[in-house]
């Protein structure tokens, strides 16, 4: 579709690098760039931490043991 719109001077501008930086057309990038902002960015996770203050790993179900590190450091070492 064709039309006529109005931007900032300071919105045209940082288009028109990105248009070149990408090496496309200044429609090409605004229409790219407002693709991308309609976009609804993954979820951050929830970093939990523990009553010290340390971040704890993700709950996946599985206990991991002091065995298991000592079991794996070896591995990795040996």
């Amino acid at each position: 579709m064709r039309t006529t719109v109005t931007l900032d001077d300071d919105v045209h501008e940082i288009a028109s690098i990105y248009a070149q930086a990408k090496g496309i057309t200044l429609s090409a990038a605004i229409t790219e760039l407002i693709r991308k902002a309609q976009t609804t960015p993954e979820p951050k996770p929830e970093i939990r931490r523990g009553l010290n203050g340390m971040p704890l790993l993700p709950r996946s179900g599985r206990t991991i043991t002091s065995e298991m590190v000592r079991q794996f450091s070896e591995d990795d070492l040996g």
